[in-house]
C-alpha cells in the first residue's frame, strides 16, 4: 500500500520571497503563508491565523523571485514536510 503526501494551501503571503542560489547555481527560494479560519463562539466571530514556511526549488524557486510579493493571495500545492531546530541547550 503506498501513502499520499499533499498538501494544497490558500492564503495570502507574508514577505516577498527570499532566493538563494546553492552550489550549482541551484535556486531556493523561500516564503511565509498565512491560512486563516473564522468561527463564531457565544456570538462573537472569531478568527485564528496559521503561518506556514514554503520553500521552492530550481525554476520555481526563480518565478516566485519575481512574483511572490507581500499581501498577495496565493494557491500552494507540494508536499508537507516538517522541521524542527534543537538549539545547543536542547530548546527548540
Amino acid at each position: 500500500m503506498s501513502s499520499v503526501n499533499k498538501v494544497i494551501l490558500i492564503g495570502n503571503i507574508g514577505k516577498d520571497a527570499e532566493v538563494r542560489h546553492l552550489d550549482k547555481d541551484r535556486a531556493v527560494a523561500q516564503f511565509p503563508i498565512a491560512t486563516s479560519e473564522s468561527y463564531t463562539k457565544n456570538g462573537e466571530r472569531i478568527t485564528t491565523t496559521d503561518w506556514h514556511n514554503i520553500v521552492a526549488w530550481g525554476n520555481l524557486a526563480e518565478f516566485a523571485g519575481n512574483y511572490i510579493k507581500k499581501g498577495r493571495q496565493i494557491y500552494v500545492e507540494g508536499r508537507l514536510k516538517s522541521r524542527s531546530y534543537d538549539d545547543k541547550d536542547g530548546v527548540k
